[in-house]
């Protein structure tokens, strides 16, 4: 298993990290057996969020109270605030959730600008005086649109950068990555199974080993999820030609327009459940379940003919994508399938 140093802040970990957002969706003794099981494993990077609901609050029973010295993980968290009094109370919720006197890395969340001193808004010197008070060791910032996430790479205000990262990725995704290696800007990859369309974790692996530089947190709620990356501690899968070959096949199929089902287009106002309803056709080709044709999506899927198109969904997406006419799409897909016109399962 490679080891990645995140830029100038020395962090140096195994290139193999725990995002820690699907955790949220288990219960309190499942969220902490799978934490401490990731720690046992060889995991040490923790990726959160305030965000996430109780996310902070399992990392901070698994790994709190004495059951290992604080300095052996590093625990990355992520604010959404825009002011500096929301700020300072999301950082001391953060601290006492995650059972800590300190953050090694704090981030921006899904910062749809890039926080400099001086710019009037009081953030980024937010961010200086927590780290003055140790309270932080590090200062990031995560983006899900590419021109904020470049402007933060060259900008030498920030420690590191989290992005989306798969290998979907465009040209300029991974120019990205060597853009923060230049600028010794610690590069941590989010969503590195693209929302869960990416089925096969061994090349997803593969392909991370090809970027030495960058860290992938993979999105974990199951333990044998959590096993399954494990195994690639000492059985690293090696990037091939028939790995290169099956990515390029992928690349094809899933290049473009499609939802990575990151939700922050929600809420609908007509209650259309955007961040599934919109790659529904994907969803059915790649992950297949008749879960995906019962009674439930069957009633979420027809409420997207009361969509008022609005573009509220379009002007949030931070890839940019016309979400109504993908919505669209989707249901006219769906209905065939129900119509028997075409099977996708």
């Amino acid at each position: 298993m490679n080891t990645v140093t995140l830029g100038s802040t020395g962090i140096t970990v195994c290139q193999n990290a725990f995002g820690a957002l699907p955790v949220q969706r288990r219960s309190i003794e499942e969220g902490v057996a799978i934490l401490r099981r990731a720690y046992e494993g060889g995991m040490r990077y923790f990726d959160t969020a305030r965000a996430y609901s109780d996310s902070e609050e399992k990392i901070g029973l698994a790994f709190g109270d004495g059951w290992l010295n604080r300095e052996d993980v590093y625990i990355a968290t992520k604010t959404q605030a825009k002011t500096p009094e929301k700020f300072w109370t999301d950082l001391e919720t953060s601290l006492a959730k995650l059972r800590t006197s300190y953050i090694d890395v704090y981030q921006f969340h899904m910062a749809a600008q890039v926080w400099r001193p001086g710019d009037g808004s009081g953030m980024y010197e937010a961010m200086l005086e927590a780290k003055e008070q140790g309270k932080i060791r590090h200062i990031g910032i995560t983006a899900h649109k590419i021109g904020v996430a470049e402007e933060a790479a060259v900008s030498g205000l920030y420690e590191t950068l989290q992005f989306p990262f798969s290998y979907l990725a465009s040209d300029r995704d991974v120019h990205l990555v060597e853009l923060c290696r230049q600028h010794n800007v610690g590069f941590v990859c989010m969503k590195g199974l693209a929302g869960g369309l990416i089925n096969n974790s061994r090349v997803a692996m593969a392909f991370m080993t090809q970027h030495p530089w960058a860290l992938p947190i993979w999105g974990i709620q199951r333990m044998a999820e959590l096993e399954e990356w494990l195994s690639y501690m000492d059985d690293t899968p090696a990037f091939d030609d028939e790995m290169r070959a099956f990515v390029e096949r992928e690349r094809t199929e899933l290049m473009g327009e499609f939802c990575r089902g990151c939700g922050y287009c929600m809420p609908c106002p007509v209650g259309i459940q955007i961040n599934n309803c919109a790659r529904m056709s994907l969803m059915l080709r790649r992950a297949p379940s008749a879960s995906w044709l019962s009674d439930h999506w069957q009633a979420e899927m027809a409420k997207i003919p009361s969509c008022l198109h609005c573009n509220r969904c379009r002007s949030k997406c931070p890839y940019e994508l016309d979400t109504p006419v993908l919505l669209e799409k989707n249901y006219e897909d769906y209905q065939r399938v129900l119509a028997g016109e075409v099977s996708v399962l």
